[in-house]
C-alpha cells in the first residue's frame, strides 16, 4: 500500500474500529470518512462500513484493494478458519446440486474467486479442466499448492470475465462466496453471460437477510460488512442474461458467533 501516509492511516482505521465498537455511530462514521479521505481506494473498506452504519450510499461492490487485502492477509489461515471454524461448507452443497441436475462431465470449467482451491477440490471429479482465479496473490499461491487447476490467474472476477483473451469460453463457470463482496451483480452476470458455451451451467452462492430487513431492495451491506441479495434480484437479473434458473435454494452459508448466515445457492442453464 503506497500513495499514502500509513501510520496515519492505520491510526485512523484503529480509531474508527474502535468507536465503531463503543457504539458511537456519529463519531465512527466521521472516522470512517477519515479514514476514506485518506486513502481513497480504501483497502480498509471505509465505504462499505459506512454503508452498513447507515450513512452514505451503498456502494456497487467492495473496493477491490480491500478484498485483495483482506484476503491476502487471512490466506494462511483461511481454510482452518472457514471450514473447521465457521462450518463453511458451500463448495460440497455445490457438488450435491451439479450432481442432482448437472453431473457432467463438463469439458471446461471456470471458477471465479477459487480462493485457496476448496471449491476445485470439492468438484474435480465433474471437470474435466479447471482454471482458477481469484485478486488475491497469496490464494492463488495456496490454490497452486493444492494442485486442483490446470491454470491459475490473478484477476478481480469481473475484469477476467470482461478482459481475458487467450481462454475459450467455459462449460461451466462457478463463484462461491464471490457474490457478498459484490452487491451490484450485474457486470458479474453478464460477463459469464458473454463468456459461457450455449447451454452450459452457472452457479453460485449468496448471503440474504429477510424481506422485512431488505425492504425490496436488490442488495445491500449487512452488518457484517458484506452483501446481501434477495431471491428477486437473482431471478430478474438471471432471466434479463439470457439464462434459465434450474434450481435456487435456501442454504446455510456459515456459523458466525453461533448464528447460520443465511443464502442461496443458485444453479442456471444459459439458453443461448
Amino acid at each position: 500500500m503506497t500513495g499514502f501516509d500509513e501510520d496515519a492511516l492505520s491510526e485512523a482505521y484503529n480509531r474508527a474500529l474502535a468507536l465503531e465498537k463503543a457504539g458511537d455511530v456519529d463519531g465512527a462514521v466521521r472516522a470512517w470518512r477519515k479514514v476514506l479521505a485518506l486513502d481513497p481506494t480504501d483497502h480498509g473498506g471505509a465505504a462499505v462500513r459506512l454503508a452498513a452504519l447507515g450513512h452514505g450510499e451503498t456502494p456497487g461492490k467492495a473496493p477491490p484493494a480491500y478484498v485483495e487485502t483482506l484476503f491476502d492477509q487471512h490466506a494462511e489461515v483461511f481454510d482452518d478458519v472457514l471450514v473447521d471454524q465457521l462450518g463453511y461448507a458451500v463448495p460440497l452443497k455445490l457438488h450435491q446440486m451439479l450432481l442432482d441436475h448437472a453431473p457432467g462431465p463438463h469439458a471446461r470449467a471456470l471458477d471465479l474467486g477459487c480462493g485457496t482451491g476448496l471449491t476445485g477440490g470439492a468438484l474435480g471429479d465433474l471437470v474435466e479442466n479447471f482454471i482458477g482465479v481469484d485478486i488475491s496473490e497469496n490464494m492463488v499461491a495456496l490454490a497452486e499448492e493444492r494442485d486442483v487447476y490446470d491454470g491459475l490467474y490473478v484477476a478481480e472476477a469481473e475484469d477476467f470475465l470482461d478482459n481475458i483473451e487467450d481462454e475459450e469460453n467455459w462449460d461451466l463457470i462457478v463463484a462461491t462466496d464471490v457474490m457478498p463482496y459484490l452487491g451490484d451483480l450485474s457486470r458479474i452476470v453478464a460477463g459469464a453471460a458473454k463468456r459461457i458455451n450455449p447451454g452450459g451451467w452457472f452457479a453460485f452462492s449468496t448471503e440474504t437477510l429477510p424481506d422485512d430487513v431488505m425492504r425490496g431492495r436488490g442488495f445491500m451491506v449487512t452488518p457484517r460488512h458484506r452483501f446481501a441479495h434477495s431471491e428477486a434480484y437473482l431471478r430478474e437479473l438471471l432471466t434479463e442474461h439470457g439464462f434459465a434458473i434450474v434450481a435456487l435454494q435456501p442454504i446455510t452459508v456459515r456459523m458466525e458467533e453461533g448464528a447460520p448466515i443465511a443464502g442461496h445457492l443458485v444453479l442456471a442453464r444459459a439458453l443461448g
